[in-house]
């Protein structure tokens, strides 16, 4: 098969579009010559900033939708859209209006994944089918395989490089902590969030996220909570000698430019939502193991929140690895 013209549609969320990038770069490498687009929130555009498996991104306001002002915004959107007319549309997004944005496209052929939701599999002419409770990474790259696509590793994930902070020098290294998610339990506490700091002194503790904390200062400890862009993100974690998160976006971000990773996971199964990459370390429920170690049949104990005793086993592992290269 050959596609002159193809649709990626992904609009969020920041984890998500992560996974999708070893897909599209799949795609991109079975039809070199072929016009790529992508459907994606403002938000997460500039994950796609230099990403050469890409030609087009096609924005979608998810936001302006929404309030008596949503019809002067949608009209001209709905015909933007359909002046794309893809060959062919892959819907990784597997809702409802990700479907609707497919058939409005134009596209002659609108593919999916066989656990799409709210009805949206009734609108695909293919279906790649998937185990639910994999990986979101090896689903997506399910879907890319209906475009002709090999998928033997190594995967790329084609991120940007960042941007720099202005005032912020690398230098000396750091260890950059980003402890707060959405979802019930998965963050950290503020005591244990300081109990890493000081755990870590005298090396720089660079804290991240979204919402601002409210934190006893400590003399390594920098918080940056609240004050940095998404590109800035990026560069922070590349920059990073080593990254310790919550399962979150910027976990996933980390598990792909990074082997110098652990990720802290509460409740969830790394198994299915944890870092892609086999290097990267794992804490849950009390216990330290690499991603390799975890086996598809195992059962895993009971998941528990993370405490401040969690911190000392943490320190210990970045101590052994602070100075190995990648």
């Amino acid at each position: 098969m050959s596609y002159r013209s193809i649709l990626i549609i992904k609009p969020s969320s920041l984890g998500d579009v992560v996974h999708t990038l070893p897909a599209v770069a799949a795609i991109r490498d079975a039809h070199p010559d072929a016009k790529i687009t992508w459907v994606i929130t403002p938000e997460w555009a500039p994950l796609l900033r230099g990403n050469r498996d890409i030609d087009h991104v096609h924005i979608f306001p998810r936001r302006q939708f929404r309030g008596l002002g949503a019809s002067t915004s949608l009209l001209p959107w709905l015909m933007k859209t359909r002046s794309l007319r893809p060959d062919v549309a892959f819907d990784f997004q597997g809702l409802l209006r990700s479907a609707l944005i497919g058939r409005i496209s134009g596209t002659r052929e609108l593919f999916g994944l066989s656990d799409a939701r709210e009805g949206s599999r009734l609108f695909y002419k293919q279906v790649a089918r998937v185990d639910r409770h994999s990986h979101a990474v090896t689903r997506y790259l399910r879907l890319s395989e209906l475009a002709g696509a090999k998928v033997d590793p190594p995967f790329r994930f084609p991120l940007p490089s960042g941007d720099p902070l202005p005032r912020f020098d690398p230098y000396p290294p750091f260890i950059l902590l980003h402890p707060v998610a959405r979802g019930r339990g998965k963050s950290m506490s503020n005591g244990a969030i300081e109990d890493f700091c000081r755990a870590c002194s005298p090396a720089r503790v660079v804290i991240v996220g979204k919402s601002k904390l409210h934190l006893r200062p400590s003399d390594n400890g920098v918080d940056l909570t609240a004050q940095t862009t998404l590109l800035q993100l990026v560069w922070l974690i590349r920059a990073a000698r080593f990254t310790v998160s919550v399962d979150s976006g910027p976990m996933h971000i980390a598990a792909a430019v990074s082997s110098r990773l652990i990720a802290i996971h509460t409740w969830t199964d790394p198994r299915r939502v944890g870092p892609y990459n086999p290097d990267a370390w794992i804490w849950r429920s009390g216990e330290l193991r690499e991603m390799r170690e975890f086996s598809a049949d195992e059962k895993l104990p009971k998941g528990r929140a993370f405490r401040r005793m969690d911190v000392e086993p943490i320190m210990q592992l970045i101590s052994e690895r602070w100075n190995r290269a990648d």
